[in-house]
């Protein structure tokens, strides 16, 4: 077992990230409507392009990869793929009763080796990789997983048993693999911003208190599950993210920083600088000006409460608000999503474009959906010249590598064994390097 780097350099390696959403996190999502397990034949391929997607290809990496993106999150739902039958009482009734039908603690074979296709498809481009439990929680009612005591009391042991069997198919893998415990897990109030703002009068101290408690229980069993089944996942990069990712932007309200305040650091056998935060952001763009000052309130935020507890911060997904009906939405959102790409990396803090940059029919080419944004991004990051004058600037055939140079691809996803005598350009260590 090779010595993991820390959660500090993942966060600086992964540079751009962009999740592969409405793809293996697609599912009926209504209990009263279970719509793809009624009229399907539940393969993986019709989750995958259930909501509008088309099936993975490894040639939608390699776009994103010669783009300057060096991360790709990947949501997975895991209840349809697990025990439950499914089996509904009429050909027009599509409810599920999980008290009656249980989604038991197996995960079924296919869908965990289609999982493991698409994150073999990422790592061969020579990208980080984090891959989560999705759509488990948030708003549905099909949401199994949510942060209060008594959901907590009558699920942990299914959520360990599911991250024991992820962590076990993944356990050789290298740092280029993270694990993320779980998405915006929710109150039984389904309140979003704070816990326990779905309660009546928009608060209640109790109810809160639980659902932070359950949050930081969640996360310390899903490290203690992943590091148990040891190899890799001794020390492997893991995510946790705060109540329902909140990243504590605003201040409409005195409880919009309590998911920051709360969110404890899981204790972690492999020791320090091995786990990340991740919070999530939406914000408006319509005021220009303001939306750039509430970043910089929200970054110092999360430095004031999450980074000083001793590990970073990723923004897992991020966007901007879907409003696009006054004049200047267009040039807004484009002058704003190159602004937080800045920012971010000068904080030090990741980011993962929720999908939008390659959707529908436009994966199958592959072609970006969006290349303006595209290019807003990647100049975010790299500079006015974008990616190719980005790197030529910070790489070079001289410079070292504080780290060992055993990991080398080609554009291709190829791997390099001899990568010092290697010209032109390679994939080392997750970044892209010009060799004369």
């Amino acid at each position: 077992m090779t010595s993991f780097e820390s959660s500090y350099e993942a966060v600086e390696h992964m540079r751009l990230g962009w999740n592969l959403g409405n793809t293996l996190d697609s599912n009926s999502g209504d209990t009263l409507n279970m719509w793809i397990e009624h009229w399907t034949d539940c393969t993986p391929a019709v989750y995958e392009k259930a909501w509008g997607q088309t099936v993975v290809k490894p040639e939608l990496f390699r776009l994103f990869k010669e783009a300057g993106f060096n991360a790709i999150r990947v949501p997975v739902t895991w209840y349809p793929h697990m025990e439950a039958k499914f089996k509904f009482n009429t050909s027009s009734n599509s409810i599920w009763y999980p008290s009656k039908d249980d989604i038991g603690t197996k995960v079924q074979t296919a869908w965990m080796q289609r999982v493991k296709e698409i994150v073999d498809y990422v790592i061969g481009q020579g990208m980080y990789c984090i891959l989560n439990i999705h759509h488990d929680t948030g708003a549905s009612n099909t949401a199994w997983l949510v942060a209060d005591e008594a959901t907590y009391t009558s699920q942990h042991e299914r959520f360990e048993a599911i991250w024991q069997q992820i962590a076990e198919t993944f356990r050789d893998y290298d740092e280029h693999l993270l694990f993320e415990a779980y998405n915006e897990m929710l109150d039984g109030d389904r309140s979003w911003c704070f816990a326990s703002f779905g309660a009546p009068g928009n608060y209640n101290a109790a109810k809160a208190k639980a659902a932070y408690t359950a949050i930081n229980n969640y996360a310390q069993n899903f490290v203690d599950a992943v590091r148990a089944t040891g190899g890799n996942n001794a020390q492997r990069n893991l995510v946790v993210s705060t109540y329902g990712a909140c990243n504590g932007g605003g201040n409409w309200s005195s409880h919009l920083q309590d998911p920051l305040k709360e969110m404890l650091l899981p204790n972690d056998p492999a020791g320090e600088g091995h786990i990340i935060f991740e919070v999530h952001s939406y914000p408006e763009v319509k005021n220009l000006n303001n939306a750039k000052n509430e970043l910089q309130n929200n970054i110092n935020d999360l430095k004031k409460y999450l980074v000083k507890k001793g590990a970073p911060v990723i923004f897992g997904e991020w966007g901007t608000s879907t409003e696009k009906a006054y004049e200047n939405y267009r040039n807004n959102m484009l002058e704003f999503a190159r602004y937080f790409v800045q920012q971010t990396k000068q904080a030090g803090m990741g980011t993962f474009y929720w999908m939008g940059l390659s959707d529908g029919a436009d994966r199958d080419n592959p072609v970006f959906t969006q290349p303006d944004l595209v290019d807003a991004i990647t100049k975010g990051y790299y500079g006015d010249g974008g990616y190719a004058d980005g790197i030529r600037s910070t790489s070079n055939s001289t410079g070292k590598d504080k780290r060992k140079d055993d990991r080398c691809y080609d554009l291709s996803g190829r791997r390099i064994t001899n990568s010092t005598e290697q010209s032109g350009i390679i994939i080392r260590n997750g970044k892209k390097v010009i060799r004369q």
